[in-house]
């Protein structure tokens, strides 16, 4: 099991230069090895690397991570080379390189194992932990929009998620240092969002905020204002998928809308509310699955993400992400079997997670 290690900075720091100040192979592994070995072995600590003063500068760091770093020093055949790997492992340690968007130190990319990168996401159950359950048809897994806080925003930024339900991205916020506002219509289950909410280990002092009512017509700058923010940093949108489930009787509920047209365009009118308070250059995610109708299929998720490119956004990733049962069709997947090969079509196995980028005015 892999394990953080707390490090005197200065004192690592200060090996390393000593190492580069070497010329010859053997004396350069000799000192990697010896730096290998304090990090595998803290007992036997020669160098004080693990030797913290509290009052000291420290650097907190995955042991996998820094022996890989190590391995890949170690597996060098020329001086040049190693002195290049010892360069750059010195500059991650050193020197802490983010972006605009985000707390990725990208000097230690290597070590953001937990971040997805590719377009196709298996995830085999749901994070049930803390306070997540899935006491809530429809509910995304908290998998997704923690991948969207960790890559989209910094800590202490704003988050919005337009259609709150039970507050798996609220609960994500909190967690992760990031502030949120959740607009939920359904004021039932608004209260009850909340109520868990609050039940989440606030160790960032986080702001979160959830409020009831409509997110095609809420006041938004209002809400903000409240809170004493000015603006949002990311959006993300999990919309009904259209009539799949009905989750209320309320006329502006978007799983009400007569035609998938209907449903098209009641969502337009959402981001038409929102995507104002979006900062220019940040990002906006629209997690959303087709649907099948009559012999149809329909591509709702497409659909949506035509209305958020009319709107001037960049199409910055397409991500398909796996599911493997529904409370609709557990324990049904012979009869779905049969249903598709009747019926000459596919058993949906995957939603979409568009990721878009404000284009600057």
């Amino acid at each position: 099991m892999d394990k953080n290690l707390i490090l005197n900075k200065p004192r690592i720091l200060e090996i390393l230069d000593e190492t580069l100040m070497l010329n010859d192979l053997v004396n350069i592994r000799a000192r990697v090895a010896r730096l290998k070995q304090n990090l595998c072995s803290p007992q036997s600590d020669e160098d004080g690397i693990l030797n913290i003063d509290m009052n000291g500068d420290t650097i907190q760091l995955s042991q996998s991570y820094l022996l890989h770093e190590i391995q890949q020093i170690e597996e060098t055949k020329t001086v040049e080379r190693t002195l290049y790997y010892l360069e750059r492992f010195k500059k991650s340690l050193a020197i802490v390189k983010t972006s605009k968007i985000n707390d990725i130190n990208l000097n230690r990319w290597k070590e953001y194992s937990n971040i997805l990168t590719d377009s196709l996401w298996v995830l085999n159950r749901r994070d049930s932990t803390g306070i997540h359950s899935a006491w809530y048809w429809g509910n995304f897994v908290p998998q997704i929009p923690y991948q969207m806080l960790v890559r989209y925003t910094k800590k202490g930024e704003w988050v919005l998620d337009p259609f709150l339900g039970s507050g798996t991205t609220l609960i994500e916020c909190q967690r992760l240092g990031r502030n949120g506002i959740g607009i939920e219509l359904q004021p039932d289950i608004a209260r009850k969002a909340k109520e868990i909410i609050s039940k989440e280990d606030n160790k960032h002092r986080t702001t979160l905020g959830v409020e009831i009512g409509d997110s095609a017509s809420i006041d938004l700058q209002s809400i903000l204002e409240k809170y004493g923010a000015k603006s949002f940093q990311l959006l993300i949108l999990h919309p009904p998928y259209h009539d799949i489930i009905k989750f209320s009787d309320n006329p502006n509920d978007l799983s009400n809308s007569e035609t998938v047209t209907a449903f098209v365009n009641a969502f337009g009118r959402v981001l038409d509310n929102t995507i104002p308070l979006l900062d220019t250059g940040r990002y906006l995610a629209v997690v959303i699955g087709d649907k099948y109708s009559k012999g149809e299929w329909i591509p709702l998720g497409f659909l949506l993400m035509n209305e958020v490119l009319n709107r001037g956004f960049i199409l910055k990733s397409t991500i398909v992400k796996n599911f493997e049962e529904t409370a609709g069709k557990r324990n049904k997947k012979d009869l779905w079997r049969y249903r598709a090969l009747v019926g000459g079509f596919y058993i949906f196995k995957h939603e979409y997670i568009f990721v878009f980028k404000k284009r600057g005015s």
